[in-house]
């Protein structure tokens, strides 16, 4: 997950390519390859282990080492096979690229090693991964912008040289347990040709490198369900096998309440929206906002006055609208139709995000048990369409587990239908 504007979908929130030549003496195909036998069913995204990463300032460009900070929480051998006995069969791992194309060769040849062993480790928990290459938008230097807002961006080549080199050390594992998807939340509108042309070369640079590794394509749109339904399949056909994503955080008012990171101003003071809206009131939610604005001491009051009226304009929609589990059904009945009109097998359409920002010593966001009532609707919701998912996030506050303790928590492995593992 990105910083990725939603502006125009918070505004909304509630409303209803080419083949390159290297590519074209491949036999035809009329229709996508069976599913594969493939590990992703049920997963969870495991950010930061090689994100959060140790840049040096402008005008410099490159990591301090080792490039992630130290204090940023790693699953263990013992944590994947907890993992694993949950039910959960898959892990996405976020991989900011850019300590890897910053380096040196020595540096780079560390990078890569450490990667393929957190590859291994996943492996040997019985998980398979999918490897996400995952470009950090806070970076000065090595940010989206330069890297794949077009084929033409200042660091793109580097990026496509190295989305090549991971395909080829991915091609290395287990048949079925590795995937690799090039590129996190598209930055390009939804029926954007810069971006078809950049998931393209980058599929082409993948596909030179292996045969056979699974790589996981996605719309525009920051990976929306939205930006799914615009993109056309059949070109992407030629690099098969192939998944395909989206991402599902709908509606923003709920699972991003109290964002800091969110740069629209409703979302610094928004807290207590329930789930399903018919759990609370638009007066008990606005009070709670009006609570965490009196207590912000850095935002001007003529900035609060401004941030409240759209607040609880949204809110109002929020309200009026009463989202409940049909509001998700009808979100991912999009998606469902998307494949069911292409000829693609549900089973192949990862929800490769969902989630929500939890309420505890750092964030006040939704409350929990509103949370856990999201994401398991959301979960069943995917499920009932036949989708796989992978949750958002192991860590964090969007954890599952506690960055410290490592303990589980209850309620999100409920909410997943998943088990607590035995002690």
């Amino acid at each position: 997950m990105t910083g990725w504007s939603r502006r125009r979908l918070l505004r909304t929130a509630l409303s209803t390519a080419l083949v390159p030549a290297a590519l074209a003496q491949l036999p035809a195909r009329s229709a996508f390859a069976g599913a594969g036998e493939w590990r992703f069913r049920r997963g969870v995204n495991a950010w930061p282990w090689f994100a959060l990463t140790r840049e040096f300032p402008a005008p410099r460009t490159d990591y301090d080492w080792p490039p992630f900070q130290s204090q940023r929480p790693v699953p263990t051998p013992d944590d994947l096979g907890r993992l694993r006995q949950t039910g959960l069969d898959f892990i996405r791992l976020p991989v900011d690229p850019g300590p890897f194309l910053a380096a040196d060769a020595t540096t780079r040849g560390k990078l890569l090693d450490m990667l393929d062993a957190a590859v291994t480790a996943t492996i040997d928990a019985g998980l398979g991964i999918i490897v996400n290459v995952q470009a950090n938008g806070a970076t000065h230097y090595w940010n989206p912008d330069r890297m794949v807002s077009s084929t033409a961006a200042p660091e793109f080549a580097a990026y496509r040289a190295l989305v090549g080199e991971l395909a080829g050390r991915l091609d290395r594992f287990t048949r079925g347990m590795v995937a690799l998807e090039p590129v996190n939340e598209p930055p390009q509108s939804c029926d954007s040709n810069v971006w078809s042309q950049v998931q393209a070369s980058l599929l082409t640079a993948a596909r030179a490198s292996s045969r056979a590794l699974p790589l996981v394509v996605t719309g525009g749109c920051g990976s929306m369900v939205s930006g799914l339904a615009a993109l056309d399949p059949a070109p992407l056909a030629a690099y098969e096998p192939i998944l395909f994503t989206f991402h599902f955080y709908e509606p923003y008012l709920f699972s991003h309440q109290g964002a800091p990171w969110m740069r629209e101003p409703v979302y610094r003071a928004l807290n207590n929206v329930p789930w399903p809206a018919s759990a609370g009131s638009l007066e008990r939610t606005l009070a709670s906002v009006r609570a965490r604005m009196a207590a912000d001491t850095e935002t001007s009051e003529a900035d609060k006055k401004a941030a409240y009226a759209e607040t609880e304009r949204v809110l109002k929609v929020y309200f009026d609208a009463r989202p409940d589990r049909w509001f998700i059904d009808k979100y991912l009945s999009q998606a469902r139709d998307w494949a069911d009109r292409n000829g693609i097998a549900p089973q192949r359409v990862i929800m490769g995000e969902f989630g929500a920002l939890r309420t505890d010593a750092r964030y006040v966001a939704a409350p929990n048990p509103d949370r856990a009532r999201y994401i398991a609707d959301v979960r069943q919701s995917a499920e009932a369409a036949g989708f796989p998912w992978a949750f958002w996030d192991l860590f964090d506050g969007m954890g599952m587990m506690d960055d410290t303790t490592r303990a589980l928590d209850p309620a999100m492995v409920e909410a997943l239908g998943l088990r607590m593992p035995a002690e």
